[in-house]
């Protein structure tokens, strides 16, 4: 019932072709079920001239059109209404991703996300559609051609009620049998598409490594393990069609035997022929409808499947919400973490920030420095709540970052991530993310302050300039650089650079640099960097290992103090004094 629910709100305005189908379904049904019938009125009544043929066949034609068109009909409507269902079941998990942070995206893999959006959006799909119209037709089908039958013939029929048990029970093994090959698979396809996507992002790592071999052969087994699966499922299956034809031969031969017994042992007062062919045109369509319901409970029971998979995503709630009546508008950036720590998750054996107490003035550039895994891209994902403090507060402008309106915060604090993409489209378009209705000449000065123009004003089309997907047309350097244009387009009261310049020189850093200083003095910027020649500048700079900071002061302040940040300048600059020697 919370399935039914929860992809029930999706349907919305399909409500009335969802209703409208079953309805027409419910007329070519009655119409199928009665043309036999009236068939075998015309059978017994061919010899009595031209007059009842020409009666009965009119009654027919207008039914078996009548048939055609409801059947059309609710065929048009029940498609209408499934893939309505899909096109707003794909937009209600789209949104409810976008809503996601970075907690409940850590949830999902992204080729899990995939999988739910297209395979199993697309099996519920099939479901709902075979749902208004299977679903409704077999049972009436089913009901009608028994109550027909038992009005010809009763003791005829009663052979119907033999069989069909037996056939139910066969076909349910059946179905029974090949689920767990169906829900297997769903699982295999999350691992497929994980292998496609990790290679087509990594391809240039695979193609430097030449183990495209290897990629091939890691590929092919997921391929043949989903093959297999579907192999041995479609075994199963096939069972289903010659168990049906072997009953449905079984059943005519006998009810032909004893209608053909009947006639002519009472001369046609008992049973007369148009009934008996009749009999066997019901004992097809009751057979039929068992055979399809078997199909009917094999899709569903693929549906529930690929449903849960989509209620899933559609009952993930984000962690992170806007109060209400949240604060409209940042002060300045000032930052202040107080007595913070922060774990992932629940089940997280240790915290990944213990004991952060920091301040830090509106305007001041501050960076920070430390090992793999030392924090330090957590460390600055808590200012704009892209994940939550477990314990303690901080505040952004003297409030608490969960007492903002959660937009106002975010557009208030511009992060370039270390993994910051670019998006299909133009430079100008990308840059224009971070201020949709900034002119022309504001992208080319934040590009000048990123120094980006330099290379854009080198391309043919310049600002015009088309970015393939994720940007694979320019170099690191370049896609870093328009990155950094993008977030200081939103005028932000933080800059937050994670690693942003790791792929330019050091002369464009230093450039870079002293143009973010001398241009948004009132920004707080927080540089986070490998480099010690990013931040020495900085008016304070954080030592951070093992998720706390161990040390804080100025440059001169840590290389007195501080082992590790001398240690790290010292291997820093011992190698540029190496090189300097060598030439």
């Amino acid at each position: 019932m919370h399935l039914l629910k929860t992809l029930g709100k999706s349907v919305r305005e399909y409500k009335r072709p969802s209703i409208l189908a079953p309805i027409f379904i419910v007329v070519e049904v009655v119409m199928e079920t009665v043309i036999p019938l009236i068939m075998s009125m015309l059978i017994d009544e061919f010899g009595n001239g031209i007059n009842p043929i020409l009666k009965f066949g009119g009654i027919l034609l207008g039914m078996a059109v009548l048939s055609l068109i409801s059947g059309m009909l609710a065929a048009r409507f029940a498609a209408t209404a499934s893939t309505g269902l899909a096109a707003n079941l794909r937009k209600d998990m789209y949104y409810s991703i976008q809503e996601f942070s970075f907690r409940e995206i850590d949830k999902f893999s992204v080729s899990s996300l995939v999988t739910r959006m297209t395979t199993d959006v697309m099996n519920v799909q099939n479901a709902y559609q075979m749902i208004i119209r299977g679903a409704i037709r077999t049972p009436l089908m089913l009901i009608f051609s028994f109550a027909m039958a038992f009005s010809i013939n009763a003791t005829v029929a009663i052979c119907y009620l033999v069989a069909v048990p037996i056939v139910g029970l066969a076909l349910f093994l059946i179905a029974f049998k090949v689920m767990p090959y169906f829900r297997r698979s769903f699982r295999r396809y999350d691992a497929m598409n994980s292998t496609i996507q990790e290679n087509v992002r990594a391809i240039r790592v695979v193609k430097s490594f030449v183990t495209e071999e290897y990629e091939k052969q890691k590929f092919s087994r997921h391929v043949e393990e989903v093959r297999n699966d579907f192999t041995k499922a479609e075994k199963i299956l096939a069972l289903n069609n010659p168990i049906m034809m072997f009953s449905i031969y079984t059943i005519i031969m006998i009810i032909s035997a004893i209608g053909a017994n009947m006639i002519v042992r009472s001369g046609g007062t008992r049973m007369t022929t148009g009934e008996l062919t009749a009999l066997i045109g019901y004992a097809g369509a009751i057979l039929g409808s068992m055979m399809f319901l078997s199909m009917i409970m094999v899709m569903i029971t693929m549906s529930v499947e690929s449903a849960k998979r989509i209620s899933e995503v559609l009952d993930t709630k984000t962690s992170i919400v806007s109060p209400e009546n949240g604060v409209k508008e940042v002060k300045n950036g000032e930052i202040v973490f107080k007595n913070v720590n922060f774990r992932y998750s629940e089940k997280a054996e240790r915290n990944a920030l213990e004991g952060i107490n920091l301040t830090i003035k509106s305007g001041e550039t501050v960076g920070i420095i430390g090992g793999t895994g030392s924090s330090k891209s957590t460390l600055i994902q808590l200012i704009p709540r892209l994940y939550d403090v477990t314990e303690g507060t901080i505040t952004v402008g003297g409030v608490d970052v969960r007492d903002y309106d959660i937009e106002v915060l975010r557009d208030a604090v511009s992060v370039v991530l270390q993994k910051n993409v670019l998006f299909e489209g133009t430079i100008a378009e990308n840059i224009r993310w971070g201020n949709k209705n900034a002119s022309d000449e504001e992208v080319r000065r934040v590009c000048e302050l990123a120094h980006a123009a330099e290379f854009i004003n080198e391309f043919p089309d310049k600002y015009l300039t088309h970015i393939e997907q994720g940007g694979s047309n320019v170099s690191g350097g370049q896609k870093q650089r328009l990155c950094i244009a993008r977030a200081l387009l939103k005028k932000p009261k933080i800059l937050i650079l994670d690693d942003s310049t790791s792929a330019v020189d050091t002369k464009t850093d230093a450039l870079i640099r002293k143009a973010l200083a001398e241009e948004i003095p009132d920004t707080t910027k927080i540089i986070i960097a490998q480099r010690i020649v990013s931040v020495e500048d900085a008016d304070k700079i954080l030592v951070m290992e093992g998720g706390r900071i161990v040390d804080m002061g100025t440059h001169e302040e840590l290389l007195v103090s501080s082992p590790i940040y001398r240690e790290v300048y010292e291997s820093q600059t011992k190698g540029k004094e190496d090189e300097e020697d060598e030439k």
